[in-house]
């Protein structure tokens, strides 16, 4: 619907893509989810989540898919993906009132890297542009495939190196942390379960939700939307909606 630029970087303006609700009521402000796209901190584009920000649209929130600095586009690292992030959910708390959003019912959701950009505005510390002070904390996260472990054992370690506990959500103490919910396939390489039980523990034992819905034989990138055959996407895209319903972000059943 909208771009609008939330940052400049010494490699390029990061724009936000804005989906907004229709028939919107200026004096009631609306939920809104910002979507960070994966791609291993190297590649990809916003456009992967265009298809769920337009049905999040239609039920009622303002969506958004962010731009962020990645390394084949702008020759940057994952901390800077990270800076980003964190940036992008700052501007639209700072920026709710004229874009007509709740700053109090800010999402933040994800897919793989983005998924690990997602729990970051959540969990990490650090990773602040200077004179930033608007919090970047979301009001609940809604991550598929998330990377959440980049230790020795996970991913991205041969990139983050001893930076990794800084940088791990599986690393940080979750104390805090938003309701959460969470999509993985059963065969995904590279976000094993284990990984995602030992996070969903960790922030239970913080005293925070944390839902797991899992996906037999599915690999990972299970849950775009594709062409032909979207039987997983409008199944995560359903749980994604009744979870936002279930913390008071919408109302009324799903419509897909």
């Amino acid at each position: 619907d909208a771009r609008r630029l939330y940052k400049r970087t010494p490699e390029g303006d990061l724009y936000l893509h804005f989906f907004f609700p229709k028939g919107r009521v200026a004096d009631e402000p609306a939920p809104a989810i910002v979507f960070f796209f994966g791609g291993g901190w190297v590649k990809g584009s916003p456009e992967q989540f265009y298809p769920q920000a337009a049905y999040l649209a239609s039920r009622g929130m303002a969506a958004v898919a962010a731009e962020y600095r990645v390394e084949s586009v702008h020759g940057t690292t994952p901390f800077e993906s990270v800076r980003d992030a964190r940036s992008a959910m700052r501007w639209v708390r700072a920026h709710a009132r004229e874009l007509g959003i709740d700053p109090h019912r800010i999402a933040a959701g994800g897919g793989s890297a983005g998924g690990h950009l997602a729990a970051a505005t959540a969990l990490l510390h650090g990773f602040d542009e200077p004179g930033e002070t608007t919090s970047a904390r979301p009001d609940a996260l809604v991550l598929y495939n998330p990377v959440i472990d980049n230790g020795p054992q996970g991913y991205g370690f041969d990139r983050i190196g001893e930076r990794y506990t800084a940088f791990s959500p599986a690393h940080q103490q979750a104390d805090g942390a938003p309701p959460t919910v969470v999509f993985l396939g059963t065969e995904d390489r590279l976000i094993p379960v284990p990984t995602i039980r030992a996070f969903q523990e960790n922030m239970q034992a913080a005293g925070a939700r944390c839902d797991v819905f899992l996906y037999e034989g599915q690999g990972h990138g299970f849950f775009n939307y594709k062409p032909s055959d979207n039987t997983y996407y409008l199944r995560t895209l359903r749980e994604t909606d009744r979870f936002i319903e279930s913390i008071g972000f919408l109302e009324g059943p799903s419509t897909l």
